[in-house]
């Protein structure tokens, strides 16, 4: 498939289309004009720029992701790519409720990085959060009452959780160290996410409610962006560039490809497959494998 080629002068916001021979989404970077080229690594613990952060929806049948600072949606095998956000600002970092018919997201549009939602169609956009510091890299609870995000509104990025509609904003971590991107267990028992509190990223998983924290992952490579497997059995996660998973405990550790170019794996639904971003070509696209790590397949 032939990359779309844009200068960033015509560029409309728009770098996402169907390709008319395969009907399959084209993501266009364009890196060497500076479109796509947004650094959300330190958001979202990927090693590689930009990021696409895919999502799958509860029912298996779409892939939220963002590019080129809008976030975007489209059916799990690649087509019918739609553009939920448009304009200059950053939107990245989807995240479904658990019921399919909204999103949670970060953008920058009023100054800072806030927490939005939004239907799922894009409408009725509205701001959860307002502070003079960044939060992002929300998480919905599975009984979709809270929403779990990373802030570093007390000086350095600590865990918190809210309300759907912003209320009652509660921090989980008080640690000197930076913690991001929360991801709740299925049962909404726990909350894994990963921090640098001894020395370098690792995977850490508490309670719900900021007890128990304990660290699930040790090696000199560090890792990060944990996401759950549907039945809270495993978790999968970033380690030097490549997709690893491990059971829920940190025990029994294996890795899924050895590219170095991976990241941001999610698993879908049913666990049989995990979408995740890779930057194997040179450019930055969202793949799907089955939960072995075999078949890896491009969608955009």
């Amino acid at each position: 498939m032939k990359r779309a080629q844009v200068t960033a002068a015509m560029f409309v916001g728009i770098s996402l289309f169907l390709a008319l021979s395969t009907s399959v989404v084209q993501l266009t970077t364009a890196e060497a004009s500076g479109v796509g080229s947004k650094n959300t690594t330190n958001e979202l613990g990927e090693p590689m720029n930009p990021c696409l952060a895919p999502e799958w929806s509860p029912d298996g049948q779409r892939i939220a992701f963002c590019s080129d600072g809008n976030i975007y949606v489209m059916d799990a095998d690649g087509t019918n790519g739609r553009m939920l956000t448009s304009g200059p600002a950053r939107n990245c970092a989807p995240y479904w409720s658990p019921d399919g018919t909204r999103l949670a997201f970060f953008s920058d549009r009023d100054g800072n990085r806030e927490i939005y939602v939004m239907n799922a169609d894009g409408s009725n956009q509205t701001r959860l959060t307002s502070s003079p510091a960044d939060d992002y890299g929300a998480a919905w609870s599975p009984d979709g009452s809270k929403i779990a995000f990373s802030s570093n509104r007390a000086g350095n990025f600590e865990i918190y959780v809210m309300g759907t509609h912003g209320e009652n904003q509660t921090r989980l971590t008080t640690n000197a160290a930076q913690d991001y991107a929360p991801e709740w267990s299925p049962d909404g028992m726990k909350i894994a996410f990963y921090s640098d509190r001894d020395g370098h990223r690792e995977i850490y998983a508490m309670n719900a409610d900021g007890s128990n924290q304990m660290r699930l992952t040790r090696g000199a490579l560090g890792a990060c962006a944990p996401d759950w497997s549907a039945d809270g059995k495993k978790i999968a996660f970033c380690r030097d560039c490549n997709i690893h998973v491990m059971n829920a405990d940190g025990r029994n550790v294996v890795r899924l490809t050895d590219i170095h170019a991976d990241g941001h794996p999610a698993w879908s639904p049913d666990g049989t497959r995990i979408a995740f971003q890779s930057r194997r070509d040179g450019t930055t696209w969202v793949f799907v494998m089955n939960a072995d790590g075999t078949n890896p397949t491009k969608l955009t």
